[in-house]
């Protein structure tokens, strides 16, 4: 089992890989290019390289994993792309509710799809949900997240690729900011991410500050005025029994 790289999770699980371009936010997607690397290495997950594939093969893993995780859903995919049958979402929110001691976390930018199928889905109080937004005409998607019955709403800024100004947080319980790591990796301002830092403290909404990314992301490192931000919802894992913060098994799917 492998520790996930991820700042803000422990573990990966992905029922479905392969997705599409749908915002700039996705030109230099890093899923793509491990997809890629993943095919060539013969990775039986990745035959097809970054076309949509449902696995239900991986389908029920988080309910062999007995240590309690958070788990990232898709981290090379989007759940809710097209390409997912609905019939296939309820599969994926069943054992996300038969493993109650996890604490999942599902990330999109299809955010009008996500409301429109919102209310079919069973929503345990073990699954957050959030929508990226990397520049402000993407901003609408925490309207669309709203909507949600979610436990736990967050937005993830990352790439961050441009000021956003006057970001309503109302009723967002988690911000996460970050900016684009890789090849070809686009600047992100130090002014864009403390706007959005100081609209969180005023709003009471924890931040995340993950990276300053680049094409060296470890160099440039993830301090922000000086210091590390990893605040999380208060809900974190608290059903777990065990501190937000704290390390667990991991696992790369």
């Amino acid at each position: 089992m492998a520790r996930s790289a991820i700042e803000w999770t422990q573990s990966t699980w992905n029922p479905v890989t392969g997705c599409s371009k749908v915002s700039p936010g996705c030109r230099h997607c890093y899923a793509e290019r491990m997809a890629k690397r993943l095919q060539a290495m013969g990775q039986a997950n990745y035959v097809a390289g970054f076309q949509v594939a449902l696995h239900d093969n991986t389908l029920d893993l988080p309910l062999s994993w007995k240590k309690p995780q958070t788990i990232f859903v898709n981290s090379m995919s989007d759940l809710f792309h097209k390409d997912v049958p609905d019939e296939f979402l309820t599969r994926v929110f069943d054992v996300m509710r038969r493993s109650s001691w996890h604490t999942f976390q599902v990330l999109t930018k299809r955010a009008a799809r996500l409301e429109e199928i919102a209310r079919r889905l069973d929503w345990p109080p073990n699954v957050w949900m959030g929508v990226s937004v990397e520049s402000a005409s993407y901003v609408h998607r925490l309207q669309h997240l709203r909507s949600v019955p979610a436990a736990v709403r967050f937005v993830s800024f990352e790439p961050l690729l441009e000021p956003l100004g006057a970001v309503d947080l109302r009723s967002i319980d988690w911000a996460i900011v970050g900016g684009e790591s890789g090849p070809r990796a686009r600047p992100m301002q130090e002014s864009w991410v403390i706007e959005i830092r100081d609209r969180c403290l005023a709003a009471r909404v924890p931040f995340f500050f993950k990276q300053w990314g680049g094409t060296n992301k470890k160099k440039a490192g993830r301090l922000l005025d000086g210091r590390t931000w990893d605040e999380l919802p208060s809900l974190v894992a608290n059903h777990q029994g065990r501190s937000p913060g704290s390390a667990g098994e991991a696992v790369e799917v």
